[in-house]
């Protein structure tokens, strides 16, 4: 049982949370996923007046539970007075349609829950573009029950073709406005590549990991801004970047949506060129808060996630414990005895920061190489260069020339030798 938070300003749903458990998901993993779609229902603005376990195989492809566990529920939720139910899985239109008719409440299943808190988080045109597509792709195999009338918010006369029925004119118009949003991404995600050529001379680091694992107090704490922190699900949707110094090297910090389990597929799908950053970092930061009880499955869901994305599997990965102040100090001997790469830090007191920092460092120099180079006085530009992007290890005078060791980015070396030749190109075109 679980008491009702008072508050009379808000009007919060009060709500049944329904799971199974069997051979493939073992009793106490279930309810780890149902503390997990409480915290989701919490997010969404809607109150746990309890939690239901069935024991089954496989879930019921009628009723999801059973029918006579169907029935138990209809008489809870009429005796509580509970007006939603939500499902930890995905629920077919039949099964919708089933326990609805039979329990007289709201249904919800797992997408269409997170997919509600993603309308509610969404501010910017991208992220409301994002969730807006989602959403009515996942709304259209199921418009036997939601049957919306989309088609009187366009008017009546030409919007229906001979003997057409509702719910086919409401699909016709989903499908055209599905075609209108993608159109609209494409257009957006056209001006994040012209965004992110601007910046791809930089080294950019993205953060990643589950929800609600620290990341948004992390970018925080290394950069010195403010990104809004919640101790919330999903408080941030909208990717942010930031320009910041770690260990003498300018970087491009980025944080953006944080993954979960069963995150639905439309909703990855729709937001693949706000993941771009993921995609095109140089170093990932697998945030993970160590307090977690699952961490195992969390890091497996960011790993698969990241798949998902198709993000190359050469990208270069730091494991990053945050909220180590929570913990146990004989937790962290064990996490660190399991992974001994990773970093332990606590972005909100600042602990471990320096570590992490340096962690990166060698990172990124992993990527650096040391040469000697001779430039002419005459190609000044190209030394002006080296002096601002490279680590100059020696320099002197050779003559006319200047002879420099230095250690540089292979990215950055490679813009040197374009600076260089372009002026030659310049000075045969002068002569």
């Amino acid at each position: 049982m679980f008491e009702e938070i008072q508050n009379s300003d808000i009007v919060q749903e009060r709500t049944f949370l329904v799971g199974v458990y069997g051979p493939q998901t073992p009793r106490i993993q279930a309810e780890e996923y149902l503390d997990e779609l409480q915290m989701l229902t919490h997010t969404a603005g809607g109150i746990t007046i309890d939690k239901i376990l069935q024991n089954r195989t496989h879930p019921d492809p009628s009723t999801y539970v059973g029918s006579g566990k169907l029935r138990e529920l209809k008489r809870m939720a009429s005796d509580k007075n509970v007006e939603t139910l939500i499902f930890d899985d995905d629920l077919s239109p039949t099964q919708i349609r089933n326990i609805e008719e039979e329990t007289k409440a709201k249904v919800l299943d797992r997408s269409g829950l997170i997919l509600d808190i993603f309308a509610s988080r969404a501010k910017t045109a991208a992220a409301k573009t994002q969730v807006e597509l989602a959403q009515l792709q996942y709304l259209l195999p199921r418009l036997t029950r939601f049957w919306t009338h989309l088609s009187r918010q366009q008017g009546g006369i030409g919007t229906r073709g001979p003997g057409e029925t509702q719910i086919e004119t409401d699909r016709r118009l989903i499908d055209k406005r599905i075609a209108t949003l993608k159109e609209k991404l494409e257009k957006l995600d056209r001006q994040r590549q012209t965004q992110r050529k601007r910046r791809s001379d930089n080294i950019r680091i993205s953060l990643v990991g589950y929800t609600n694992a620290g990341k948004s107090t992390l970018m925080n704490t290394i950069t010195n801004t403010e990104v809004l922190a919640e101790d919330r699900l999903f408080a941030t949707l909208d990717s942010t970047v930031r320009r910041c110094e770690i260990s003498e090297y300018e970087v491009l910090l980025s944080d953006t949506v944080g993954f979960i389990r069963k995150l639905p597929h439309d909703l990855i799908e729709s937001f693949k060129s706000t993941l771009d950053e993921v995609r095109e970092a140089d170093i990932l930061l697998h945030v993970v808060d160590a307090s977690a009880r699952m961490i195992d499955d969390y890091i497996e869901v960011v790993d698969d996630t990241l798949k998902d994305m198709e993000v190359t599997d050469d990208k270069k990965l730091l494991l990053v414990f945050n909220k180590i102040d929570a913990i146990d100090p004989r937790k962290i001997t064990e996490l660190r005895r399991v992974y001994p790469d990773a970093v332990f830090i606590s972005a909100e007191r600042g602990i471990g920061i320096g570590k992490l920092e340096e962690q990166i460092q060698n990172l990124i120099e992993e990527d650096f190489v040391t040469e000697t180079m001779r430039i002419p006085a005459a190609k000044y530009e190209g030394v002006a260069f080296l002096h601002r992007e490279a680590n100059i290890l020696e320099k002197k005078y050779v003559g006319s020339d200047i002879e420099l060791t230095f250690s540089i980015a292979k990215p950055d070396l490679k813009r040197l030798k374009s600076l260089l030749d372009n002026i030659d190109t310049a000075e045969s075109v002068i002569e």
